[in-house]
């Protein structure tokens, strides 16, 4: 013992001595890991020798969990991403007059907005002067995906809406003209022709199989970065967003990263199979907030056929107005749950009409598909082609019956082909490329159901120079100079007496204003 105790103070023996008793302690600390169960090893997270975070995996896991808890998102990318392009457009080039005050200038007066000096003149169509000439309308950039190997690419409406030129750009940095076969802008979904052959085409998927949580891939070019994958699973199906622009779309909801420039890319499963295009992102920065909204690619694929075969998309109507039917609702017509989708009105002598369909009717499904939502129904409705019959399943008096109807067309002008297209030469409304109809004594008769007293023809279609002097879709021209307007005839005839410019009185969200118009 002395000697031990000797031998304990020289250094090396006490350090010696001090791992010996380190080993002894850490192994009699150590429990038996022989009891631990399967299931408890499957929730802990592991280190891999190369200091990667991944999870250990069950036996019986899918092949696509089996290697780091992870699909393959890299093989996917190289083998989809060549299908997949950046688009970027000029807007067209605008003319200051030489004499006159923007428009809008006395309208952002009345408001308090100061006019910069720079921009007092007003926007005018190409062509009349040159010395005159100012500066592109601002341009975009978005992506798009190859549909075809001769050269079809699906994208977004609003990324090449309003441009003079599209420019496509592969991933090998070719780099070509694009021509607008169509747009659609109650759906998002544009088509672009290239000149190339032998060209990489991505494969087509059913969104209807898509299921919340499922993994899902965008690419695109979100702010210009060419190409970028980003990931995340699906967060909802069938989702309707408010506004009357996106009624023939239930998106699909999204985690993915999506920022600007992604608008137009593709949505993929994990079998590669485009199940989407990118189109919008819930954001209170003009960022990604975790929240992204995609068109499901049977619906763009249906617009792209229609827009390449004959140049427009034609919808199914049936003349009603619905509402959602929440708790309350449902309770008082009987129903066991809220579903479906309440008729409010009915469109005197619409098909739901003759068929005998009533306000206070609930619509449960059409030709066998359930509408759990009301926001489902116009998609449902609009994706039917307009002459064909179909069966309607009415809840009323609390049990539910069966119609049969025709389903018209709907005739609103949702649908443009390419921005070069021209006006009917015989049609002098036309002559400030301007598609105006007057209300309908239905939707007079709803306009004065909420208070309002509709003036004027309303605008279907503006392009052209109205729609450089900056005109919309949803206006209502309410006058020419001094002369209040009440029908088509009149307004053509008006239009056609005029030479260069046309003062317009416009009527937009209960304001009105003059716009100059020049005559083309």
């Amino acid at each position: 013992m002395q000697w031990v105790w000797s031998m304990s103070r020289r250094p090396f023996v006490r350090r010696s001595l001090g791992a010996i008793l380190s080993v002894f302690i850490f192994t009699a600390c150590q429990g038996d890991f022989s009891s631990a169960r399967p299931a408890d090893l499957a929730q802990l997270p592991a280190v891999s020798a190369s200091g990667v975070t991944s999870s250990v995996v069950a036996a019986g896991s899918s092949p696509t969990t089996a290697i780091g808890n992870l699909p393959d998102f890299a093989t996917l990318v190289q083998q989809q991403g060549p299908a997949v392009v950046n688009i970027s457009t000029k807007g067209k080039r605008m003319r200051v007059s030489a004499s006159g005050e923007d428009p809008f200038s006395e309208f952002f007066r009345r408001f308090g907005v100061p006019v910069p000096p720079g921009q007092r003149g007003m926007p005018q169509p190409d062509g009349e002067s040159e010395s005159n000439e100012g500066p592109r309308r601002p341009g975009g950039a978005g992506s798009g995906f190859i549909v075809s190997s001769d050269g079809y690419i699906l994208t977004n409406a609003h990324v090449v809406n309003e441009a003079d030129e599209v420019t496509v750009k592969l991933t090998d940095r070719r780099e070509f003209k694009a021509t607008i076969v169509g747009v659609d802008e109650p759906t998002d979904v544009a088509v672009l022709k290239i000149e190339a052959t032998g060209l990489p085409v991505v494969r087509i998927g059913d969104p209807a199989k898509l299921r919340p949580g499922e993994w899902v891939l965008a690419i695109g070019s979100p702010f210009g970065f060419d190409n970028s994958a980003t990931a995340g699973i699906v967060s909802a199906t069938a989702r309707g967003l408010p506004g009357g622009d996106t009624n023939y779309v239930n998106f699909i909801q999204t985690d993915v990263a999506v920022n600007p420039g992604n608008s137009g890319g593709p949505l993929f499963n994990l079998a590669g199979e485009v199940v989407g295009i990118n189109s919008q992102i819930y954001s209170r920065s003009g960022g990604y907030m975790g929240i992204s909204f995609a068109i499901p690619i049977d619906v763009a694929v249906n617009v792209r056929d229609q827009l390449i075969s004959k140049g427009r998309v034609s919808r199914g109507k049936i003349g009603v107005t619905i509402q959602p039917i929440d708790a309350a609702l449902a309770d008082s017509f009987g129903l066991d749950r809220p579903r479906g989708a309440l008729v409010g009105a009915v469109e005197e002598s619409g098909p739901a009409a003759k068929a005998g369909i009533r306000a206070g009717d609930i619509i449960l499904s059409v030709n066998g598909r359930l509408i759990e939502r009301s926001e489902e129904l116009p998609t449902v409705i609009g994706a039917i082609k307009p002459g064909a019959d179909a069966i309607v399943e009415v809840w009323r008096d609390r049990s539910a019956r069966r119609l049969n109807l025709r389903v018209a067309e709907l005739q609103a002008a949702t649908s443009e082909t390419s921005a070069d297209t021209k006006p009917e030469a015989d049609d002098a409304a036309d002559r400030l490329g301007l598609v105006v109809r007057e209300l309908t004594d239905e939707e007079r008769s709803r306009a004065a159901a909420r208070g309002a007293v509709p003036r004027g023809l309303l605008v279907e279609r503006a392009q052209g120079a109205a729609r450089d002097a900056g005109i919309q879709r949803g206006d209502f021209i309410v006058g020419i100079r001094g002369q209040r307007l009440e029908s088509v005839k009149q307004f053509r005839d008006a239009v056609a007496k005029e030479k260069k410019v046309v003062p317009l009185l416009v009527s937009r969200g209960g304001n009105e204003l003059f716009i100059a118009v020049a005559v083309e």
